[in-house]
């Protein structure tokens, strides 16, 4: 099996709840075919650096996914038919990072500024 980094890009009008719902179906899909989550991150509603069928934000998540190549293109697939994911990106990685996202990082760094104001 291959290690994979797997970015969704979903539609701004959709909930955050209805967001991690779906990837929680999504985790359970990829469990279903043999692979399994690593880890998954949700990385809020972000601005987007170009409209993407007229949308300027979107919904991004983040997962760590071990699972077979066709796994993937079945997973790929079947966001190409969901009208709510706007974008998706897999990412054949060696090995994942133990550390947390730059954007989590990020976000930790400015949580630690407002703190020491």
């Amino acid at each position: 099996m291959s290690l994979y980094e797997h970015v969704v890009i979903s539609r701004p009008d959709i909930s955050t709840a209805q967001v991690e719902e779906f990837v929680q179906n999504l985790a359970t899909k990829i469990e279903n075919m043999g692979g399994s989550v690593e880890g998954a991150e949700y990385w809020g509603l972000r601005n987007l650096a170009y409209r993407m069928k007229k949308n300027r934000k979107a919904h991004y998540s983040l997962l760590k996914v071990n699972a077979l190549p066709d796994t993937i293109h079945e997973i790929e697939r079947q966001h190409r038919i969901n009208e709510d994911i706007l974008r998706y990106m897999s990412i054949r990685v060696d090995e994942f990072s133990e550390d947390p996202s730059p954007i989590l990082k990020k976000r930790e760094e400015r949580k630690r500024r407002e703190e020491r104001k």
